[in-house]
């Protein structure tokens, strides 16, 4: 597993670009099994920090107050996890 990067450490860009890199090398088939298998455990780890990620996006863009007539008049605060 000496190729796996820490996913905290990467953007969410290249957490996602990595990921389809390793989906890519898996579904090519042409990868010794250990290896597939630290792949794997690479790419759900990647996946797992994606969707923390976007659930804190998600999170931060319901605080957004919006006036009557839909316009955005500010936010709400919000406290991360």
């Amino acid at each position: 597993m000496s190729d796996a990067v820490d996913p905290a450490a990467l953007s969410f860009e290249e957490a996602l670009a990595r990921l389809e890199a390793i989906v890519q090398q898996l579904e090519r088939g042409d990868v010794p099994l250990e290896k597939s298998i630290d792949l794997y455990a690479e790419g759900d780890r990647l996946r797992a920090q994606c969707q923390k990620r976007l659930e804190a996006a998600q999170a931060r863009i319901e605080q957004i107050v919006t006036g009557p007539g839909g316009e955005a008049t500010g936010t709400k605060g919000f406290e991360s996890n």
